[in-house]
């Protein structure tokens, strides 16, 4: 959950500008070499924390000379700048790329399976991850991320629900964006912090189910509903569907990935 538009149509915010290095690097090795440097920032950090890191730890991360780290960085305060900056970039990118129109027009689940995947991807950068979580362990060390990220993320959430369901008041989108993100939020850091993989899928899908189940009272209104119920198998929510004769009048259906049958009374 990250970016947003207070307008009923949902626009990606600026690119951020490039990061200030104390020597810009012109060559494609050099580039790749800052981008090796952050990426071994991030895993010192996540390793030791900000307090006990040093340049000559990130450097060995790196597997490069603490002189060539030098040359872009003066201290780990500057790559952690520039790890943030880094993070802003992607989140900016992926709501750049993000094709909003269709994702308000799936079914609530497919909708919040979207989101939340899409905010998985983006803590797999090992930068990404570990700037989120350290903002909520380390605010003090932060020089550009503050908690308007955050009120974009509300005001993001909120444009996408009141797009997808005009007839909810504005302040009831804002109230549950708010909820949605911070919860997700909460839920979302506690995942990145367990060591246990499986768990951590488990946390992540948890996000999926409240988010869907706290929603969906809101969304009885929903204009998509009645216009894609029964296109969708109400067992996995899948859309490979075929039909399977009729029952009292009623068209029956088979999914295709489940297996399962229904009829149109069925939703």
């Amino acid at each position: 959950m990250t970016e947003h538009s207070h307008s009923s149509s949902v626009e990606p915010p600026g690119t951020q500008s490039a990061i200030n290095l104390r020597r810009q690097p012109k060559q494609q090795r050099g580039k790749a070499r800052v981008e090796k440097i952050l990426d071994a920032a991030a895993a010192v950090f996540d390793e030791v924390g900000y307090e006990a890191a040093t340049t000559h730890l990130i450097a060995a991360q790196a597997g490069t000379a603490i002189g060539s780290l030098y040359q872009f960085f003066p201290d780990k305060a500057a790559i952690f700048k520039a790890m943030e900056l880094r993070h802003t970039e992607r989140v900016n990118a992926f709501w750049k790329q993000a094709d909003i129109p269709a994702i308000v027009q799936l079914p609530l689940r497919q909708m919040i399976h979207a989101l939340v995947t899409a905010m998985v991807d983006l803590f797999q950068q090992p930068v990404s991850r570990v700037v989120f979580v350290q903002f909520y362990l380390s605010r003090q060390i932060f020089q550009s991320i503050d908690e308007s990220m955050t009120q974009d993320a509300i005001q993001f959430m909120a444009a996408i629900l009141k797009q997808r369901t005009p007839t909810l008041p504005q302040e009831q989108c804002n109230l549950l964006a708010e909820v949605c993100v911070h919860s997700s939020n909460a839920v979302m850091l506690a995942a990145l912090r367990s060591p246990d993989q499986e768990y951590r899928q488990q946390l992540i899908q948890q996000i999926e189910d409240l988010l869907v189940s706290y929603l969906e009272p809101s969304m009885q209104g929903d204009r998509f509903n009645h216009v894609m119920k029964v296109m969708i198998c109400p067992h996995c929510q899948s859309e490979q569907l075929s039909k399977n004769g009729h029952r009292r009048g009623k068209q029956c259906y088979r999914c295709k990935d489940c297996g399962k049958q229904f009829v149109e009374a069925s939703f």
